[in-house]
């Protein structure tokens, strides 16, 4: 019987994806004296354990609660393989699958804390929070009866989510309005927004790609449909924004790749045993057909990011410019532990790029390096140290690992080098660098990726 779980890879720091995954099962025909003798020293391990535990149990200073006991020893066991391997409990497994899907009943408002309140940062077109004229800088003091102040943001977040249908009281505080205001709002389906795009110097068509959820790839074909038909024939290509993107769903990670590839591997991914070796290959139909691509990475690219990164450089599809990213180049397996048990997190491969380069705590480095000019006071807080510097993290095969770089990407699009530098090339300016936007060549696409051996 094949065993079907489902397969993320994580973002640097907080992103979770998931897709469908299927092992082998491992079967055991024959046992010789050293694997019984390894069975035998992990049964007494195990007896250690019983020991400690029940000791704790009964000895304890206060009674411990038994489930929080096993849960922190199953937390500590997988927290020592690896920094990407952890156990969820059954709220966080919830919060992940609400994350990875890109979809929830809400009322549609991007919120953040302020002064222990919930302050509104922009309202998302199509909602019922922008249909009922909720505004950027509104303050929420209420939700229905109960007052934010003392929540928590996730808390507050977490009681503004529900089911579609059901209704909630907002109390609002409003600049230049003298007395709060009271909206009732009936929750709706709400898609976050994981692509964002705009149209750059007139003939550039410029796409911000957030995170991988289930929604990007959609989102991606939509945009890159919308702005080619506003700006027409006088388009000169793409900029793709990944900066600061954690990472996400390996499944969309491979659909946004094939969208701007004819043909080729995108990514493979090895675990422990050599049957568990797949590939994903490319299909024919590139979206953009043949415009020039220009990806933009930096210290902050993870994961997924670095998935579509690597496939499109080394198929010539694209030039990379910015900083060099993160270096998180494993897969990790959400596997459920039935019903309000949680569920585990676990490394159970590494994902290669099509000319079989391995970027776990090495990264991705551009074709073009651009630095930012940071300001005085953030320049302690814009690098990021990258994957080589977390703590038990999976080591190359050859040792040769590097550490993080620049993660800073300004506020004002005017003072945003790296983009800059991507707007030039697309306009055919001389750069001082020697790489040039590749286009969609056929004598490029037409040649198979190098695909190295197990």
């Amino acid at each position: 019987m094949m065993r079907k779980t489902s397969v993320i890879l994580l973002s640097a720091a907080t992103g979770a994806a998931l897709t469908l995954f299927v092992t082998q099962p491992r079967s055991v025909l024959m046992m010789g004296s050293s694997a019984r003798a390894a069975t035998s020293d992990t049964y007494r391990q195990l007896n250690l354990f019983g020991d400690v535990f029940e000791r704790v149990r009964s000895d304890y200073v206060e009674k411990p609660d038994d489930s929080k006991l096993v849960e922190s020893a199953i937390s500590g066991m997988l927290a020592g393989l690896d920094p990407h391997s952890s156990y969820m409990d059954a709220k966080s497994f919830r919060d992940m699958q609400v994350q990875t899907r890109g979809e929830f009943g809400g009322l549609g408002i991007e919120v953040t804390m302020e002064d222990g309140l919930i302050k509104v940062v922009s309202p998302i077109d199509d909602t019922p929070a922008s249909k009922a004229g909720i505004m950027a800088n509104d303050i929420i003091t209420n939700l229905d009866d109960e007052a934010v102040q003392g929540l928590t943001l996730n808390q507050a977040v977490e009681k503004m989510r529900g089911p579609v249908n059901t209704k909630i009281r907002l109390k609002i505080i409003r600049k230049g309005q003298d007395n709060p205001i009271e909206v009732t709002l009936v929750r709706d389906n709400i898609r976050v927004r994981s692509v964002r795009a705009r149209v750059e110097q007139d003939d550039i068509a410029y796409i911000r790609v957030t995170t991988f959820n289930e929604q990007t790839t959609e989102g991606l074909k939509r945009e890159i449909g919308n702005l080619s038909n506003q700006i027409g024939d006088k388009l000169k290509g793409y900029i793709i924004d990944l900066r600061n993107n954690p990472g996400g769903l390996l499944e969309e990670a491979v659909t946004v790749s094939d969208s701007f590839l004819e043909r080729g591997e995108i990514v493979s991914t090895r675990g422990r045993n050599a049957e568990e070796t797949q590939r994903r290959a490319a299909h024919s139909g590139d979206i953009t057909k043949g415009k020039p691509v220009i990806v933009l990475v930096n210290g902050g690219s993870a994961s997924a990011s670095e998935i579509v990164a690597g496939a499109l450089q080394d198929h010539k599809r694209a030039t990379l410019v910015g900083t060099r990213s993160f270096g998180k180049g494993s897969v990790q397996t959400i596997i459920p532990l039935g019903s309000g048990n949680g569920a585990l997190r676990l490394t159970t491969a590494r994902y290669y790029t099509p000319s079989g380069k391995s970027i776990q705590a090495k990264g991705i480095v551009p074709d073009i390096e651009v630095l930012q000019d940071v300001p005085d006071e953030l320049k302690a807080r814009t690098d990021t140290k990258g994957e080589a510097s977390l703590r038990g993290h999976l080591k190359t095969n050859d040792g040769d690992e590097k550490t993080g770089s620049q993660s800073y990407v300004p506020p004002d699009a005017k003072d945003d080098k790296a983009l800059k530098t991507a707007a030039d090339l697309l306009h055919g300016i001389k750069s001082t660098a020697t790489a040039a936007p590749a286009t969609g060549d056929k004598a490029a696409v037409d040649k198979p990726a190098t695909k190295a051996a197990n």
